[in-house]
C-alpha cells in the first residue's frame, strides 16, 4: 500500500505516534458546516489548545490538494475555516474522489476514522455521531459512521449520536455490528444536547483510566471495529430533553415539506435546531465537543501509560 503518495502528517503528530504518545484525532466537519466564521476557526485553535493542555497531541483531520491532512498547520486551519463555502463533507464515499480531484474535504466521524486508522491514531473525539435518521425504517437512511465504528478500531469519544437521529434504533446497529458503548462515568447513552436518552450504555466506566484499560484490550485482541464512548455534555450546558424533542420534531416537518434527505438533512436539521433555540443549541455543540475532546486527551495519555 503506497499510503506516502497521499498522506500529509505534521512532524508533530509523525513524533508523537511513532514514540506512542498520546494523540487525538478531531474531525473538521464541525469547522467547514457547524459554524460560521470566525467562531470555526476561534474553536478550531481552542479544541487544540485543551487536548494540548492536558498532555497529548491534537491531529486535526482535512482532504487538501489531494493529500490527506493529519494535523493542520495554521494557513491550512484558516483556509478551511475562511472558505467554509467551497468545502465539501466527505465520507467514505466520497473520500478517493476528493484526493483524486485535488478538492478540499472537511472530514466527517467516518472519514476521519479512516484518517485516524491510516495514521496509526487509536482515539477521536467529536461532538456526536451520525445514526439511523428518523423514519430510517423506512428511507434506510443510516449513516456511514456506524459502519464504520463496526469495522475500523478506532475509538470515537462523544455526547451520543445526534439527537435528530433515532437513538433507539441507532444502538440497535451498533449492537449489531459488534461495537460497545461505554459510558464515561454515565449510565445513559446522552442525547447530544441532553445528558440522558432513557438509554443505557453497555458498560460504565468510573473514569478515563478504565475506559483507557477497555480499549488496550480491544486493541490487544485486535477486534476490527472500533470503541462509542460516550461523555454527556457537562451540566451548566445541558438542554431539556422533552424541549429539545418538540423543537427537532418542528425542524424535522420542515425538512420534510422542503425535501430535504441525504447528506443534506444532518447540516439543514443542526442549522434549524439553532434558529429555532435562537442559538442555545450552538453553544450547547460548542461546550460539549470542548469537553469530549479534553476525555479522549485524557484517555489517550492514560493509554499511553499501559
Amino acid at each position: 500500500m503506497n499510503l506516502e503518495k497521499y498522506l500529509d502528517i505534521t512532524p508533530e503528530v509523525a513524533e508523537a505516534v511513532a514514540a506512542g504518545k498520546p494523540v487525538v484525532a478531531l474531525e473538521s466537519t464541525i469547522l467547514s458546516h457547524g459554524m460560521p466564521y470566525p467562531e470555526n476557526l476561534e474553536f478550531g485553535k481552542k479544541v487544540e489548545d485543551l487536548i494540548r493542555a492536558e498532555g497529548a497531541v491534537p491531529a486535526t483531520m482535512a482532504l487538501i490538494g489531494g493529500k490527506i491532512k493529519v494535523g493542520l498547520s495554521e494557513e491550512d486551519l484558516v483556509t478551511l475555516c475562511k472558505e467554509a463555502h467551497n468545502v465539501g463533507k466527505v465520507s467514505r464515499r466520497d473520500f478517493a474522489t476528493y484526493l483524486a480531484t485535488g478538492k478540499m474535504g472537511a472530514t466527517t466521524v467516518a472519514s476521519t476514522m479512516i484518517c485516524a486508522k491510516l495514521a496509526g491514531i487509536k482515539i477521536f473525539a467529536t461532538g456526536g455521531i451520525g445514526g439511523v435518521h428518523r423514519g430510517g425504517e423506512n428511507s434506510m437512511d443510516v449513516s456511514a459512521d456506524l459502519q464504520e465504528l463496526g469495522n475500523t478500531d478506532v475509538a470515537v469519544v462523544c455526547a451520543g449520536c445526534k439527537q435528530i437521529l433515532d437513538i433507539a434504533r441507532t444502538l440497535e446497529y451498533l449492537e449489531t455490528m459488534g461495537v460497545p458503548v461505554i459510558g464515561n462515568n454515565c449510565d445513559q447513552v446522552p442525547a447530544f444536547y441532553c445528558r440522558n436518552s432513557g438509554h443505557n450504555v453497555d458498560y460504565k466506566a468510573s473514569c478515563e483510566k478504565d475506559i483507557a484499560a477497555v480499549l488496550k484490550v480491544s486493541h490487544d485482541l485486535g477486534f476490527k471495529g472500533g470503541q462509542l464512548v460516550v461523555n454527556p455534555v457537562p451540566e451548566e450546558f445541558a438542554m431539556d430533553y422533552n424541549e429539545m424533542e418538540a423543537i427537532i420534531n418542528k425542524a424535522m416537518a420542515e425538512a420534510d415539506e422542503k425535501g430535504i434527505s441525504g447528506k443534506d438533512i444532518t447540516p439543514f436539521m443542526l442549522a434549524k435546531v439553532v434558529e429555532l433555540t435562537g442559538g442555545e443549541s450552538l453553544k450547547t455543540n460548542i461546550q460539549l465537543a470542548l469537553n469530549n475532546a479534553v476525555c479522549a486527551a485524557k484517555v489517550a495519555v492514560e493509554m499511553s501509560k499501559m
